[in-house]
Formats: structure tokens, C-alpha cells, sequence
């Protein structure tokens, strides 16, 4: 069998592609990036389905529907991709760059550290500016700690659902499993909101996002835990956090790695929130520790960041030679 034949091996080159490259900007400056096109058919079914007019019951039938749709033809697509890519020269190379296409490794990384920028270099204008670009929260409601745990908290959660989920549903189900990840998640972010709006119509999108995140954020936990002394962190208090708060935050899966991160570095993340028209009353995580972050906190959690990709990494290695 050739090296590339192996889905983990393939897997472990996307990650390492994405590490290396990311998202170039050459590229997706002139190509549409595929995450755009899956947003376009959302948008359509959204205009299309989810009328003011409609009775709450029909919303939420047509958002169901649309799931479905969204799941089958993410499905359909990363098999079919799969399948050519297979019938040509080196069509594992293939599939392994349109696998990294779909990973946020670099990207994640180059947006938390953008804030750590631009707070060091620019003060809190600029780390208002640089967090806008990850969080939905009023960065004008943000003070220099606010902004800070806003970017860690990020960092910690898109670990999750923007690099571990990914990971996990290829190495489960190859392309087709990746591609109907991004697609239910792309649909969460953009209908799955608890507003007159979506309330309905992504009702289906938000619950089934939960589920299909819950392996990972359990996983992208436990990697940020075991890899907190890099940071001078301590395993067992970040695990002990992980325990007693994952299930204070509002998110079934967002707990997980937040808790972790939180008892990696010894602050308090989460609590209440303004967002631009509302404000969130939610509990504090590690709520006794202290809220006083700064960048040196961005810096540590960006380097518990790395361990943890360098983790998950290695374990994609070991199963890729275990499995030979």
C-alpha cells in the first residue's frame, strides 16, 4: 500500500500543509474558498424558505429540511471529490490539499495572535480592532482584559470546532465526513441563532452542530489540559476545571475547551458578555481565578495553542503507523 492510500496519513499531510500554509491569500483572492460557496446555498435556502410570514411550524420544517439537504449534498460532494481523486496520479496528495483547505490550524493561530499584536503595539484600539475579526461581542464594550480573554476564549473554542472536529470526521468518514462537518457548521454560524430571525429556521442546524461537535470539544479539552505545563500550567487543574465548569457554559460543547483553558492559565473566561443589542448574564468559568488577562495570557494561551496542535499532531501520527 502506498503511503498515501491511508487516510491517516493523509490527514496527518493536510495538517501539516495547513500548518505550513494556511489559507493563501493568492488563491482565495481569486478563487472563491469552498466554505463561500456552502454559505451562498444557506443564504439561497434562507431568503427562499425562511419567510417573515411563515407560521413558526413551517420555519422550522424548512430549516429541517435544509439540513438535510446541506448534510446529503456535503456528503455527495466529498465522495465524488474523493472517488476522482482516487482515479488519478497521486490522488492522495490531492485529497490531502483539499483536506487542509477545510482546516483553520494557521488561520486560528494568525487571528489570536493579531490581537496579541495589536494590543502590544497599538494598545487597546488595536486589540479592539484585531478581536472584532474572531468574536461577535461590542469590542467597543471591551476593555484591555476583556479583549484579551475575548481572543483566548476564541483561541480555545476554534481549536475545537475549527481544527479537532475537522480531524475527527475525516479520519471517521474521509472528504465526505469533513465536507458535511464544515457545511453543518457553516450553517450554525450563520442561522443557528436564538433570535425572531432563526429561532426557528435554524433550530435543526444549531441542535444537530451540537451533536456533531460533542467527540471533539470533549477531545480538544483534554488536549489543552495535557499540554498546559507549557505554559506553566497544571494538567490536573485544568482537568479539575474542565470538571466542575464545562457545564456552566450556555454551549453543550463550548465548556469543554474554554473550562480547559481556563485552568490552563489560571483566569476566569466566559461570564457575561455585551454583544452588539443584547448582553449574555452567563457564568463565569473557573469563576474564583482572576480577570485581570493581558497579553502575556494571550501569549501562554498561544502557546498551549501550539502544544495542542503539535498533540493532536502526534497522535494522528501514532494511529497512522499503528494502523499500517
Amino acid at each position: 500500500m502506498l503511503i498515501y492510500e491511508n487516510a491517516l496519513w493523509l490527514l496527518l499531510a493536510a495538517l501539516l500543509l495547513d500548518a505550513l500554509a494556511g489559507d493563501p491569500d493568492w488563491i482565495w483572492r481569486r478563487l472563491p474558498h469552498p466554505v463561500v460557496w456552502i454559505g451562498k446555498v444557506i443564504s439561497l435556502f434562507d431568503r427562499h424558505l425562511n419567510k417573515n410570514e411563515a407560521s413558526p411550524h413551517f420555519r422550522r420544517l424548512a430549516g429541517s429540511g435544509t439540513l438535510v439537504i446541506l448534510v446529503a449534498g456535503g456528503l455527495c460532494a466529498g465522495a465524488i471529490i474523493q472517488a476522482a481523486a482516487a482515479a488519478v496520479p497521486f490522488g492522495g496528495l490531492l485529497t490531502a490539499v483539499i483536506a487542509a483547505v477545510f482546516l483553520a490550524q494557521n488561520s486560528l493561530y494568525r487571528h489570536v495572535a493579531a490581537v496579541w499584536d495589536g494590543l502590544r503595539d497599538k494598545g487597546l484600539p488595536g486589540g479592539r480592532q484585531a478581536v472584532a475579526m474572531i468574536v461577535g461581542r461590542d469590542p467597543a464594550q471591551l476593555d484591555e482584559a476583556g479583549v484579551s480573554r475575548a481572543a483566548i476564549e476564541s483561541c480555545a473554542e476554534n481549536f475545537s470546532d475549527g481544527v479537532v472536529a475537522p480531524v475527527f470526521w475525516f479520519a471517521l468518514l474521509g472528504l465526505p465526513g469533513l465536507i458535511a462537518y464544515k457545511a453543518v457548521n457553516t450553517a450554525d454560524s450563520m442561522i443557528g441563532h436564538k433570535n425572531a430571525a432563526y429561532a426557528e429556521f435554524g433550530w435543526a442546524s444549531a441542535r444537530f452542530d451540537d451533536l456533531v461537535n460533542l467527540p471533539a470539544s470533549r477531545l480538544a479539552g483534554f488536549m489543552i489540559a495535557l499540554v498546559a505545563p507549557l505554559a506553566s500550567g497544571s494538567i490536573l487543574k485544568s482537568l479539575h476545571c474542565i470538571r466542575t465548569d464545562a457545564g456552566k457554559h450556555r454551549s453543550p460543547n463550548a465548556g469543554w475547551p474554554e473550562a480547559a483553558m481556563a485552568g490552563a492559565l489560571g483566569l476566569a473566561l466566559a461570564g457575561p458578555r455585551i454583544y452588539p443589542g443584547y448582553t449574555v448574564d452567563d457564568r463565569y468559568l473557573n469563576g474564583s481565578a482572576r480577570l485581570d488577562a493581558g497579553v502575556e495570557d494571550i501569549s501562554r494561551a498561544l502557546t498551549i495553542l501550539l502544544g495542542a496542535l503539535a498533540l493532536q499532531a502526534l497522535i494522528v501520527a501514532v494511529l497512522a503507523v499503528v494502523t499500517l
